[in-house]
């Protein structure tokens, strides 16, 4: 299976449109920078980003960002895309939109996974700082910070899918971790989404550096084991020993939750990459270490 296809067409003309009749003090030259799952970004001039949805599901989530993570940047200490500018439905455009500050950097799935290294004790403390509980109205998501049982239907539907390699054995990992308990505390904030490609890095510096997270579009508050999925979908077994050592008051359960996500969202994007090299490598190598006994 490929990407989600776009339920509406975002061209560089659209969006120049935009941005020229709703922020006309930002209008600048468009490039593309990427179209995924839910938005294509355009980097606007030297020092901005235009993020617009280009599904219905994901037109919530823009207003989401807008409204939290202005709040959310104020205590990380790693940049975050916090939105400056929101953008309105139009005629010819049916969702909000945003323009947030360019942030320096490089996705993390350009890199090996064994030069990301280098960022796994930065991303633990940008996790130490995020999971904080989460306000009363913070954003609903049925898909992210809930009890792994909660994903278990789909998870059945993809391990029987014949697009997943070693099925059995995931499927036989997949059940153990089912029976991990439950998160007990109350809910957390959670970036939602934690792999490679939502991760911005300094490449050129030796060694590399965390430069940024990226795409809160999953926002919301529950189990923090979700985030801390990015264990086994950046790193190899070293490097996800020192993430899980800078992690704050990180038990046993919550750990093999972490491995539950893991394998959920390594499976998700495995079945639905079939058009992208670079989400296909980032499920390969998280479905590959799950399987890893560390």
């Amino acid at each position: 299976m490929n990407t989600p296809p776009a339920e509406v067409a975002i061209d560089a003309d659209l969006a120049a449109r935009l941005v020229r009749e709703q922020h006309p003090d930002l209008a600048a030259e468009l490039t593309l920078l990427a179209s995924g799952w839910d938005n294509t970004l355009f980097r606007l001039g030297d020092r901005l980003v235009l993020r617009l949805p280009r599904r219905q599901i994901a037109a919530d989530l823009v207003l989401n960002e807008h409204r939290w993570l202005p709040t959310i940047a104020e205590r990380v200490s790693v940049p975050i895309p916090a939105p400056i500018r929101l953008g309105e439905p139009a005629v010819y455009y049916p969702w909000h939109w945003t323009i947030s500050p360019w942030i320096d950097g490089e996705p993390a799935a350009v890199l090996r996974p064994g030069a990301r290294d280098p960022i796994a004790a930065g991303l633990a403390g940008f996790m130490n700082e995020l999971h904080v509980p989460a306000a009363p109205d913070a954003p609903l998501n049925l898909v992210r910070g809930v009890p792994l049982a909660h994903r278990a239907s789909a998870m059945h539907e993809r391990l029987l899918s014949g697009l997943l390699p070693d099925a059995g054995r995931l499927k036989a990992l997949w059940e153990e971790l089912l029976a991990v308990p439950a998160w007990p505390g109350p809910p957390l904030w959670l970036h939602g989404d934690p792999h490679p490609a939502n991760v911005l890095v300094h490449r050129r510096r030796r060694p590399a550096e965390l430069a940024a997270v990226l795409d809160f579009g999953d926002l919301t508050g529950g189990d923090p084991a979700t985030d801390l999925a990015a264990g086994w979908m950046l790193f190899g077994p070293q490097a996800r020993a020192v993430f899980r050592a800078h992690l704050a008051g990180v038990d046993a359960a919550t750990w093999q939750r972490a491995r539950g996500w893991a394998l959920n969202m390594g499976s998700a994007i495995a079945t639905r990459s079939g058009d992208n090299p670079r989400m296909a490598a980032i499920a390969a190598h998280a479905l590959e270490q799950v399987l890893l006994e560390d």
